[in-house]
């Protein structure tokens, strides 16, 4: 597998950042530029997303995400790595950690994608997309959904995931309306899409050692948990359960911050994340 990925040059630690559901590489620029001076890093585009093409036979569940996760990790040669994901990215990197300790010197977990099976319309950037792939009314949703222009479609990701929209930079806006043009011309981005949703699902509805609350406790590394007060996608009211149940966690809520609190709020995140990683070094996490 070819994965398309973001390097950022910089200090001697190791750093690998892992986006959300939708998200891409770029959705790190900010904090990994502010943590380059201890860690370089390498933001990747999973399988599906951004400019990352799917072989065949991928499945897109969280698990086959993980693995690719590892398997980058490891080609890196570098030791064990600071590891921050986001949203979908901090699910896959919570198995990551879970499965393959020897990989993980730190963990970051910002808005994890932990279950969270509450109906709600507001999550989503357009509410018709819960009616496209009902029958009759489905086709005609999904026309009128594929007829949007790539910067619509970035605003809506912006106002679904910020608590400000406003505080996200227009040349940051620019950048994200030509990736979403880019991406209209490849086809597998919308199953991609899909089936990293229905893998989500599943593992949310998963019982017993499957399910991503069974697999909290498991993490032995050191774990900085990040959440928006905000959070229109996954609820705040995750973030206390999610830091109890991993052992050597700590946990941050942001005011005024919403579902990617790396985009919308990168100094304040990169000043916990710095501290995490001073008190990891000297023992005191």
């Amino acid at each position: 597998m070819k994965l398309h990925i973001r390097r950022t040059p910089g200090g001697p630690g190791t750093a690998v950042y892992v986006h959300g559901l939708g998200g891409s590489s770029t959705n790190w620029t900010d904090l990994a530029t502010l943590l380059a001076p201890q860690a370089s890093g390498t933001s990747v585009d999973l399988p599906g997303f951004g400019y990352s093409e799917p072989p065949d036979g991928f499945s897109f569940s969280l698990d086959a995400h993980a693995e690719i996760v590892a398997s980058h990790i490891e080609s890196l040669e570098a030791g064990p790595v600071h590891l921050l994901g986001n949203s979908m990215g901090g699910a896959v990197a919570l198995l990551v950690a879970a499965r393959r300790p020897e990989l993980v010197k730190t963990l970051t977990l910002i808005s994890p994608a932990m279950p969270d099976l509450r109906p709600s319309m507001k999550r989503l950037s357009d509410p018709r997309m819960a009616f496209a792939y009902l029958p009759l009314v489905g086709p005609r949703v999904r026309r009128q959904l594929a007829a949007l222009g790539p910067r619509e479609r970035a605003m809506q990701v912006i106002k679904l995931c910020f608590a400000d929209p406003g505080r996200f930079a227009e040349s940051r806006l620019d950048e994200l309306e030509e990736e979403h043009s880019a991406r209209a011309a490849f086809a597998w981005a919308a199953p991609a899409l899909a089936r990293s949703t229905f893998g989500i699902f599943r593992t949310w509805s998963a019982r017993g050692p499957a399910s991503l609350w069974a697999v909290a406790p498991t993490v032995a590394t050191p774990t900085l948990v990040v959440w928006g007060q905000h959070d229109r996608v996954i609820s705040v009211r995750r973030a206390e359960r999610t830091a109890r149940l991993i052992p050597h966690a700590r946990l941050l809520v942001l005011p005024r911050t919403g579902h990617v609190a790396q985009m919308e709020r990168p100094n304040v995140v990169a000043k916990a994340v710095l501290g995490m990683w001073e008190s990891v070094e000297s023992g005191a996490w």
